[in-house]
């Protein structure tokens, strides 16, 4: 029986998988704000008008705590691949807010460096706990057209998150103020994702098949069985058929775990791609100098508040975010991998070559270094960054899905770690626009391979997908 990648079952359908997803929305938003908490605080700690502030920190300790989060989601990433299969993917997104809330009640508190390093190490568990969850979750649910789409939406909900923090600081002038309003998105969290279905897939795997099936018949719009019964069918064959590969012809299992299977064919291809995507997304989407953010934007010297800069850029993010859904599924993830990546490279090249070789500062200069800086982060958003997740969710074969997912995005988090920690020791090596100059380059690097190796993957089904990698 050949897949069939376009079910067309309607508006409802659609519907309903938006409804569904609204809980990973969320979670997207509490992870928004979490990896821009650092940011702000930088920049409030950084702003010394604020004669009430007890805190302090020095450059070393800011590059310790602005990392920090993203060298810890190792950690709560492979606890969540050692329950994910147990619990499932909706109990363990429930359980990703508990670390989220506590740190921000502790931030508040806060009047000494450690602390906040343990407030950092905290959201990281929390951030690496939510990640293979939210991949794996959103491949099975959603429909093979609107699985780039819907994976997109995410990503808005993920920039609204760091706005709305952003921007909340941007009016009060006061962080600890800021964490303790944004105490109430785990909370609106958790109550959602209570009332989300699970993954028809997950329930499968449990011999849950008759709820599985009803499940996946409120996801396609609450239609009859025999609506969705070819998909439905599809998913069985294809469990069936990833639980048979992991066993040998007498029924035994040949591994003790998923752990041993990354070293399969159609685990380790596509495997070793999205590493490769994560590294060139997070270099050229801004992560290095992300919790640094306040202080690249008075380096570039516009007559421009540097609070009210940082709202802004992310709202060019929103806006990349929904770009994304619209042109993810017409113009292909390929097409716009290659696309916005070339023109990310040339804006960081455009920035390093102006602040080095135009040796005036007037606000011209400055102006033209924004402008460079916000079309890169416009490209970003609606290209690398949001493409390379929506990848992790569907270029796995099932039967390591779960445990791939969290590795993957552990990795990644790993590299933003090295990058955040220690792009101000590589600032003071090369100097700050050299800095963008080498990324520009290395983005280019990236388009060469990304060309030869990376496969369209749009309006593919997961079992077409996962043949492709065999």
């Amino acid at each position: 029986m050949e897949p069939d990648s376009n079910y067309k079952y309607g508006i409802k359908s659609t519907f309903s998988q938006c409804l569904a997803l609204v809980g990973a929305g969320f979670l997207q938003v509490g992870v928004g704000t979490q990896l821009i908490c650092s940011t702000v605080i930088i920049g409030a700690l950084l702003d010394h008008s604020n004669e009430n502030e007890r805190l302090t920190m020095t450059i070393e300790q800011m590059s310790w705590f602005g990392s920090l989060l993203y060298l810890c989601t190792p950690l709560g990433s492979v606890f969540s691949s050692l329950v994910l299969d147990r619990l499932g993917h909706k109990n363990c997104m429930i359980i990703t807010n508990i670390p989220y809330l506590v740190s921000q009640i502790i931030f508040f508190y806060a009047e000494n460096v450690e602390t906040m390093y343990v407030c950092s190490i905290m959201m990281g568990l929390g951030v690496g706990f939510s990640g293979g969850p939210f991949s794996a979750y959103l491949g099975e649910v959603c429909e093979p057209k609107l699985r780039g789409a819907l994976m997109s939406a995410t990503n808005v909900f993920f920039f609204s998150g760091s706005l709305l923090l952003t921007t909340i600081y941007a009016i009060t002038r006061q962080w600890r103020l800021t964490v303790l309003a944004n105490m109430a998105i785990p909370i609106i969290t958790i109550v959602i994702l209570c009332m989300s279905p699970d993954s028809p897939m997950w329930l499968l795997s449990k011999g849950k098949t008759e709820k599985a099936q009803r499940t996946l018949s409120k996801l396609r719009g609450w239609v009859t069985h025999d609506k969705c019964s070819n998909e439905f069918h599809e998913m069985v064959v294809f469990m069936s058929a990833n639980k048979n590969s992991s066993n040998d012809k007498n029924g035994k299992n040949n591994s003790d775990s998923s752990w041993k299977q990354l070293m399969q064919p159609d685990v380790l291809r596509p495997f070793r791609l999205l590493l490769i995507y994560f590294f060139f997304s997070n270099l050229l989407s801004g992560v290095p100098f992300g919790p640094y953010l306040v202080e690249v934007f008075l380096t570039f010297g516009a007559n421009v508040d540097a609070q009210w800069t940082v709202a802004f850029s992310l709202c060019i993010s929103i806006v990349g975010g929904i770009l994304t859904i619209f042109l993810v599924n017409r113009l292909g993830k390929r097409f716009l991998t290659l696309t916005t990546l070339s023109i990310s490279s040339i804006c960081y090249i455009s920035i390093g070559l102006i602040g080095i070789y135009w040796t005036d500062s007037n606000q011209i200069k400055s102006w033209l270094l924004l402008i460079f800086f916000f079309i890169s982060t416009l490209v970003a958003s609606f290209g690398i960054m949001p493409i390379g997740w929506i990848l992790l969710s569907e270029i796995f074969p099932m039967k390591s899905r779960n445990i791939t997912c969290s590795i993957s995005s552990t990795l990644s988090f790993i590299l933003s770690f090295f990058m955040t920690k220690y792009y101000p020791n590589v600032v003071y090596l090369v100097d700050f626009y050299n800095t963008f100059t080498i990324f520009g380059f290395g983005g280019l690097i990236g388009c060469v391979y990304f060309y030869f190796c990376l496969p369209e993957t749009e309006n593919k089904t997961l079992q077409e997908i996962s043949e492709f990698f065999k």
